[in-house]
């Protein structure tokens, strides 16, 4: 799956710039320097709490949660910008953090930005993916946010850093601020 999307990306003319869609973890950690951002919509997509991490946030036995670029909506992000000289030094890296597990779907997203269209590569995930949580009420993201720990940190945690990432661009995301709510006072990361 790497090299096909390295190929489309490729396909893209003799010297394309990379564009990388961020809409959570990759907004406040994304672990490479982008010589570029930019605020960005895509339209079709939205931000949602509701695929399975039984590793980094969660266990096997407790499952925690990590964010999805899931069909329907929209949602705001970054998108970020690798220049082409930096490409194939860094794809590696971004692909074994994105895709540990061939969990997501890469895609790429046209992003509307106020310096005008990208099309940028996304990780999103099907309703069909077995990591997929499908409804969740208040009383099991409550849970949740409560109980499940992986190898970095908790589900709250990570919760609650996206939703800080996000502001300090100027995004709000009311959706992540309910669910937030939902959390114990005295769940406390």
């Amino acid at each position: 799956m790497m090299a096909d999307t390295l190929a489309e990306w490729r396909s893209q003319g003799p010297t394309p710039d990379l564009w990388v869609f961020g809409y959570a973890s990759l907004v406040w950690r994304p672990e490479f320097d982008a010589a570029e951002q930019r605020l960005a919509r895509v339209h079709g997509y939205h931000r949602c709490l509701q695929m399975w991490s039984r590793v980094n946030r969660g266990t096997p036995e407790r499952p925690g949660l990590v964010f999805a670029l899931m069909s329907g909506g929209s949602c705001t992000g970054l998108a970020l910008r690798v220049p082409h000289t930096q490409v194939e030094a860094l794809f590696p890296t971004l692909w074994a953090r994105e895709m540990p597990n061939p969990v997501y779907d890469p895609k790429w997203l046209h992003c509307q930005t106020a310096q005008g269209p990208v099309q940028a590569l996304a990780f999103t995930l099907s309703r069909r993916s077995p990591n997929y949580t499908g409804t969740l009420d208040d009383e099991r993201y409550r849970d949740i946010f409560t109980h499940c720990r992986g190898r970095y940190g908790s589900t709250l945690d990570y919760a609650r850093q996206t939703l800080h990432g996000l502001r300090a661009h100027g995004i709000e995301d009311h959706a992540l601020e309910r669910l937030l709510r939902l959390a114990p006072p005295e769940a406390a990361d």
